[in-house]
């Protein structure tokens, strides 16, 4: 049974700062209001909250088996074969022998915290970012300390220089950091040494079964992010206290630790180190709004370059591509060479569209296929229905759905049928092309014809690695900076995980699909392209390193800033 216990007046204080509205805190809530009519209980008394029966050993214990058997069933990376070219998992490990680490925890997890964080370390066990634990009505209830989202006003980076000793080190401040510190104040480009007691490179590992991650660039880069915020993913017990604890080393040498005080996130209002600059360029109004991108052009018009800051792969993309285009053709911008600087894009979908227009060369596009299931069948069917009940024009595909719709209703019903494993490989969703396609796709009538460079990093993923690769398989532009996270699947099936013995509910859990294929016909997951300019982040140049791409790319194409020939 599950116990909230009410917190005292400091720990409401901070605990209660930026909380989630999500299923968790909905049950929390009504749990509360339940016991108490809304009124808050006297100090140190608990108020019952809804609860959840953690099952007995033998329960659990058969839970962690149908995990197994499902997972070897369902998930694309899970078990042999993964893919006809592949017999090994592209990542090198043993799925099942890495969920086995955890059986002992969930057999022993006899509360709804214990069961969360090992179903969390069950499901990442299988190296895939975009797989993760999340509540269902009825399942896990949890006590508002772990659902806490505070942050403070403190932000890191890691230092890639070298692969075999990465280091985290101090990428931003907030204004308010003087407030919220006791102790010397920490500096931009100081030194992480630990983390409230740890030290560093015991925090990372400590950490690392609670993280979802791909590749093990995109896991050190996502734990930069989370070194100062609080996650309901993470066991508070085990890695928060009321305050940040750090021990930090100057430039010069000298160690210092000092506390930092949590904040609720949307107040921290940051000074603004290592963001994204380009200087001599500004920002074009009316196409600096976009979901997909912001345009920015330079200062002095003789310079041919157009410079795109790409946020993602948005719901927005074919129309604001459209409007690039209308805009590059009124103003002769259409030979100019075209910089994306996609180092924080984050994914999405049609990235395709975007490829045609952003150069001049046709090529091949990702494909994709399913891994058949007892998931996948269902998935299906619920897919069909929900796509034929959308108005033509909502579908995510450039013919309004209808080779999406023809490939599940033939080819992989066809593939469940007959018992395959996978169903055929075919452009990536039909979003681009019919199944029946060998996936080369034209520019688009009109396009850039200038030449193309991408800007890439390690944090982003998914859709952005189907972009990364196009561009570098079919050698459409110079590639620069560190190559993306390394996942992308087709899709993920989400079903609520049960005990196989009582048909109770504890959570949602997720399965990976299928595969993307690369244009070379490579797995993309844990496989991302290669840039062809490695230029690694690190402590140096983090404070300078958009201005030094552009500069880098500048000099490349052979033009300097009054847009004369170098």
């Amino acid at each position: 049974m599950a116990t909230v216990a009410v917190l005292s007046p400091r720990s409401r204080a901070t605990a209660g700062v930026g909380q989630r509205i999500n299923v968790l805190t909905g049950l929390l809530l009504a749990g509360l209001l339940v016991a108490g009519c809304g009124a808050e209980a006297p100090a140190g008394e608990p108020v019952e909250a809804a609860t959840f029966d953690a099952g007995t050993e033998a329960d659990r214990e058969a839970l962690f088996d149908f995990l197994v058997e499902k997972t070897l069933e369902r998930d694309a990376f899970a078990s042999l074969p993964y893919h006809p070219v592949y017999r090994e998992h592209p990542a090198g490990i043993d799925v099942a022998a890495e969920m086995e680490r955890y059986r002992d925890e969930l057999v022993a997890a006899d509360t709804d915290e214990k069961m969360w964080f090992a179903l969390h370390k069950i499901s990442n066990a299988r190296m895939d970012r975009h797989l993760n634990v999340s509540p269902v009505e009825g399942g896990l209830v949890l006590p508002d300390s772990i659902l806490r989202e505070v942050e403070a006003p403190l932000r890191f980076m890691v230092d890639f220089s070298d692969l075999d000793d990465r280091f985290f080190f101090v990428a931003d401040v907030g204004e308010e950091l003087g407030e919220a510190v006791s102790g010397p104040a920490p500096e931009p480009g100081d030194r992480l040494m630990g983390v409230n007691g740890r030290s560093a490179l015991d925090y990372v590992e400590a950490m690392r079964p609670y993280q979802r991650y791909s590749t093990e660039n995109h896991f050190w880069w996502r734990l930069a992010e989370e070194i100062t915020q609080t996650s309901s993913h993470v066991p508070p017990f085990l890695f928060y206290e009321d305050e940040l604890t750090l021990e930090l080393e100057r430039r010069d040498g000298t160690e210092y630790t000092t506390t930092v005080a949590y904040r609720d996130p949307s107040a921290i209002r940051w000074e603004g180190h290592g963001e994204r600059a380009y200087p001599g360029f500004s920002p074009v109004a009316g196409l600096d709004d976009f979901e997909t991108y912001a345009l920015y052009l330079p200062d002095d018009d003789a310079l041919p370059v157009v410079l795109l800051q790409w946020h993602g792969f948005r719901p927005d993309l074919p129309e604001a591509m459209d409007r690039l285009m209308e805009y590059a053709q009124e103003h002769d911008l259409l030979d100019h060479h075209v910089i994306v600087d996609a180092t924080r894009s984050g994914g999405g979908s049609r990235g395709a569209y975007a490829v045609q227009r952003l150069q001049s060369q046709p090529f091949r596009t990702t494909f994709g296929n399913l891994k058949v299931s007892d998931g996948m069948e269902q998935w299906v069917e619920d897919r069909i229905e929900r796509i034929r009940a959308e108005p033509a024009s909502a579908r995510e595909t450039v013919d309004e759905g209808n080779w999406l719709l023809e490939w599940l209703e033939e080819d992989v019903t066809l593939a469940i049928q007959e018992g395959r494993m996978y169903t055929n490989d075919v452009p990536f969703k039909g979003a681009h092309a019919p199944k029946w396609a060998d996936g080369i796709l034209d520019p688009a009538p009109v396009h850039f014809r200038g030449g193309l460079t991408v800007w890439l990093s390690t944090r982003g993923g998914s859709h952005l690695d189907q972009f990364a690769s196009q561009v570098v398989d079919n050698n459409l532009a110079h590639v620069m900076g560190m190559s993306a996270g390394g996942f992308s699947n087709t899709w993920e099936f989400t079903d609520t995980l049960r005990f196989p013995t009582t048909g109770a509910p504890i959570v949602e859990y997720e399965w990976s699909m299928g595969h993307s294929i690369r244009p070379n016909k490579e797995i993309l997951q844990y496989n991302p392209a290669q840039v062809h300019e490695y230029i690694p982040q690190t402590r140096e140049n983090y404070f300078d390193y958009h201005p030094s791409l552009l500069r880098r790319t500048l000099d490349r194409i052979g033009v300097t800033a009054d847009g004369s020939e170098s």
